[in-house]
């Protein structure tokens, strides 16, 4: 059976930061694959026998549609097949991506979380990143786009895995051994101290402890490393925080939504430096939205029908916001 890992496994006994991973990464991932997550895997991985004359060195990581292979190339009855293997991994939440021309329209516009980052983090050239809470790997994709030296991510969820090994097993160049996504939560991580980039995108309000996360996140960091954290915000002083007394905009799993200046706050006290506010943005359905690959409820689902600017819950609506924060040196 097909093991993604082998090769990376291999890498990083070579790597000074990362090779004490290995004490006990193997056995996480073997735990993994005897999941109930993990059988499910390999069920998504019998589809990528569809694509054994599909492999291709041409791709483009640095425009919105993630692409790989050239549109035009492949027959009518192969590019059906994709549009059905991507259907088959559904739903597609990030992206979007670009198949030889089959576009995977996914319900989130990652290019647009994207483009109000980019510009204001530390260069990725030959940098060690992480993504945590990676979902199915585009911004992972983005990442290699700029010249990181590696990219790892993390996401326990078997679907995501797969989907983001669908786009790796095409690709015969060596590009594809600088990026691997790992089937694990950050719990499940030692404190590496190894990597010069480390992104939350989309996880702390997930956290039922921020003060935790943030704690793990900084554990990865080398000294003097940046974390880009993204999250939702509500308005409000340095002690405003929403704790949802259920559900936040339809979500069950959502514990902790700070303001803007308690979040600042927060990340001082946990021991981060040069905190900075990048962006905040109301999330809009020109953003998020449903597609063909992304079928149930999405975005305007989740708003008062009445006043787009409150959940169906009545708090405030989802905004975004992007903060940079370094470890101590």
């Amino acid at each position: 059976m097909y093991q993604p890992w082998n090769k990376f496994l291999a890498d990083i006994a070579e790597d000074e930061r990362l090779c004490s991973w290995l004490n006990v990464l193997p056995n996480d991932l073997t735990k993994f694959l005897a999941s109930d997550e993990g059988k499910q895997f390999r069920k998504y991985q019998k589809l990528f026998i569809r694509l054994k004359d599909l492999k291709t060195s041409a791709f483009n990581l640095n425009q919105d549609y993630v692409s790989f292979g050239e549109e035009g190339t492949i027959t009518e009855g192969q590019a059906k097949m994709l549009m059905n293997t991507f259907k088959e991994l559904m739903p597609w939440r990030k992206g979007p991506y670009d198949l030889y021309g089959v576009k995977a329209e996914s319900e989130w516009l990652s290019f647009k979380k994207w483009a109000r980052l980019i510009e204001n983090i530390d260069p990725l050239q030959d940098k060690s990143v992480l993504d945590v809470g990676c979902g199915n790997g585009y911004h992972m994709w983005r990442m290699l786009g700029l010249g990181a030296k590696r990219v790892t991510g993390i996401d326990p969820c078997a679907l995501f895995l797969a989907q983001f090994e669908l786009f790796k097993e095409i690709l015969n160049c060596d590009i594809k051994d600088k990026i691997n996504l790992l089937p694990l939560g950050i719990e499940a991580l030692p404190p590496l101290e190894a990597f010069d980039t480390v992104f939350s995108m989309g996880v702390l309000y997930h956290r039922r402890s921020p003060v935790d996360h943030l704690y793990q996140l900084q554990s990865q960091l080398v000294k003097g490393g940046q974390l880009v954290l993204e999250t939702l915000v509500i308005d409000g002083d340095e002690n405003t925080v929403l704790i949802p007394s259920d559900r936040y905009a339809k979500m069950p799993n959502v514990w902790y939504i700070p303001s803007v200046k308690a979040l600042e706050k927060l990340l001082h006290r946990t021991g981060f430096t040069d905190i900075k506010l990048i962006n905040a943005t109301m999330t809009t359905t020109s953003e998020q939205r449903p597609t063909e690959l992304m079928v149930t409820e999405s975005l305007k689902d989740f708003l008062d029908p009445t006043d787009p600017t409150k959940t169906i819950e009545g708090y405030q609506a989802p905004t975004r916001a992007v903060f940079t924060a370094r470890r101590r040196s």
